[in-house]
């Protein structure tokens, strides 16, 4: 096959063009550091490059999400500790209160010391994060949850809402509380049923704490009315929650300090009721709930001068009533800080979980884009060796032509 002078010209020239346009596109790797500054570099790779980008800006997001969640979460543990703490005191000061000992100045001083407690209590109720939002007050972050009148009684200005946030692509964390759910609800395992005296009872007649003897039975979510028909008589009449429907039990003969047997509960009183006293032994849940209510009755307890049997018998079951609600209370923030801790543990974990994922998708993105300074500057040094021996070659082989040797 003859080659022709031009032909021979021209496929040289564009072979040493492309060894240049090579050598100034690695030069350009080499000094920028990027492999792929534009999709015409690498189509495959441009498009990969795109959905890694996007991959870590979105993990970015969820580790600014965690952060921000974990923040929240230790906050509000710290927070229920303390306020476990100040429930810890007031159970101790209600103890206290029940001593047979005390006068009437001896239990105002413990109302003196109770109101105190409830200011500190007040105080973490409104506690704030590092940002200034509210820890309790739901959604209304901004607006303080808990206020107080002069009369001590303390209103909630916030909503029933719980803050939550993305914390992964499946996964959405509650980061915060609200103060109905702390401060004025019960735990749904663990609560005691709430024992009251009647008001209007004129015996010496007092009731106790409630005793669970079987937390399986239904009919502890009844209501229970035990009604003294005399001094030495009783009926207990139980209501249904969910028909309403009434049920009174047959005369039964009083003991002072004998079990009376409600479903799968049971409850003494001690002393000696009249004709007419009554008392009642309620659900948890269906009872007072709000602890800054439940506060203000105790204090209000202690500050009532006890004269006669049927003020004290009134008194102590109204204290036996207060401190039902109390422990109540105590385990429902009890079980309120284990669920923040699981919180926190899971946000720790899917924080190890997300840097891990950040770091491969970083790496799989430097791979793409990133130039491999060894490999380039080699592949450089061989297309300019490449090229040189091009050049050389085309000059000695441009002077092998027929006219020279004419010429001569």
């Amino acid at each position: 096959m003859r080659i022709s002078t031009t032909q021979y010209y021209s496929q040289n020239v564009a072979t040493m063009s492309d060894q240049q346009a090579q050598l100034s596109q690695l030069y350009a790797e080499i000094s920028s550091g990027v492999s792929l500054s534009t999709p015409a570099d690498n189509p495959l790779g441009a498009a990969q490059a795109v959905q890694l980008s996007a991959t870590g800006t979105t993990l970015s997001q969820y580790t600014t999400n965690q952060n921000t969640a974990i923040s929240s979460l230790q906050q509000e543990d710290t927070t229920l500790g303390s306020v476990n703490s100040v429930l810890q005191n007031i159970h101790t000061l209600t103890l206290r209160a029940g001593d047979g000992s005390l006068n009437d100045s001896d239990r105002s001083a413990l109302a003196t010391q109770l109101q105190g407690l409830r200011s500190q209590l007040m105080t973490l109720a409104n506690s704030t994060d590092t940002q200034g939002n509210y820890l309790f007050s739901g959604y209304q972050s901004g607006a303080q949850p808990y206020s107080i009148d002069s009369a001590g009684a303390v209103t909630y200005s916030g909503d029933t809402g719980s803050p939550a946030v993305q914390v992964s692509g499946s996964n959405v964390v509650q980061t915060g509380d609200n103060g109905v759910a702390i401060f004025g609800s019960v735990a749904p395992i663990g609560t005691s049923s709430v024992p009251a005296g009647a008001s209007g009872n004129t015996g010496s007649g007092s009731i106790g704490s409630v005793s669970l003897n079987n937390p399986t039975d239904p009919a502890n979510a009844d209501t229970y009315q035990i009604n003294f028909s005399s001094a030495t008589t009783y009926t207990v009449s139980s209501t249904d929650p969910a028909t309403g429907n009434v049920t009174t039990s047959q005369p039964q003969a009083f003991t002072s300090g004998s079990a009376i047997t409600l479903g799968g509960q049971s409850v003494t009183i001690t002393g000696a009721p009249n004709a007419g006293d009554s008392f009642s032994v309620t659900p948890a849940t269906q009872g007072s709930t709000d602890v800054f209510a439940n506060l203000n009755q105790l204090i209000t307890t202690l500050q009532q001068p006890v004269a006669g049997d049927a003020a004290l018998a009134s008194f102590q079951s109204s204290l036996a009533t207060s401190m039902t609600q109390l422990e109540n209370t105590m385990n429902n923030v009890t079980t309120a800080q284990a669920s923040v801790g699981g919180r926190e543990q899971e946000v720790q974990a899917l924080q190890t979980v997300t840097q891990t994922n950040s770091l491969q998708t970083a790496n799989n993105l430097a791979d793409l884009t990133q130039t491999d300074l060894v490999k380039t500057i080699s592949q450089y040094t061989t297309t300019q060796a490449s090229l040189q021996a091009a050049q050389q070659a085309f000059v000695q082989i441009q002077n092998m032509s027929l006219f020279q040797y004419i010429n001569n």
